[in-house]
């Protein structure tokens, strides 16, 4: 299953970076659920939902098939979620001194998830190679909002059987216009932990 999620992100035919994340950010059902939660006075709830939208569409696990292609400088994609009908769009906005790409995912009923990351270069280490992304994302429902931050690293890593993976590990700090604050990290097992108002929080599968 997870390899099919990453078949998708990167497909037969090939794909551009940009392609990619547009792809990888088709993981909006995540916040199908928030305007009902909102509706319901669960802010909390609303942004672990949220929170799970930022991280999963930031970062890919399973089978890294191939590299991207490469986009210029000011290039832009624009492809709609098949299971949502959201239009997510991705910019490339500069590609030097590091490579920094803002992107939209904009909801049926009008809610708004923006954000950007740049990829400041390229780590070696003994898991494998990782690529650090410092990350910012907004998103707003009405009159709901949440900002949140952090630092996202995608790393590519050799598999026993010699099949490159991507995997991702980080933070991101979060908080929204009714108060709450949280966190959540990720490891490279994809395990993810959410914690608001200083307890733990589950946000609900997709």
């Amino acid at each position: 299953m997870i390899d099919n999620i990453t078949r998708y992100e990167l497909p037969p035919a090939g794909i551009t970076l940009l392609g990619y994340v547009v792809r990888r950010m088709h993981k909006t059902q995540w916040l199908m659920a928030v305007p009902a939660l909102l509706a319901e006075n669960k802010s909390e709830a609303a942004l672990a939902q949220v929170a799970m939208y930022a991280v999963t569409s930031s970062t890919s696990f399973g089978r890294a098939y191939y590299q991207p292609q490469f986009n210029s400088k000011g290039a832009e994609i624009t492809e709609a979620d098949p299971q949502t009908g959201a239009v997510v769009t991705a910019k490339l906005a500069a590609t030097s001194p590091s490579y920094f790409i803002t992107y939209t995912a904009t909801m049926p009923n009008g809610d708004l998830f923006s954000g950007s990351e740049e990829i400041t270069g390229t780590t070696v280490g003994l898991r494998g190679l990782g690529m650090p992304a410092p990350s910012k994302f907004k998103f707003t429902s009405g009159n709901y909002t949440t900002d949140l931050t952090g630092l996202l690293t995608s790393e590519l890593a050799l598999s026993l059987i010699g099949r490159t993976r991507i995997r991702a590990y980080g933070f991101l700090n979060f908080n929204d216009s009714a108060n709450n604050t949280g966190k959540l990290t990720v490891d490279r097992s994809n395990k993810i932990d959410i914690e608001i108002n200083g307890e733990k929080f589950e946000a609900q599968p997709a």
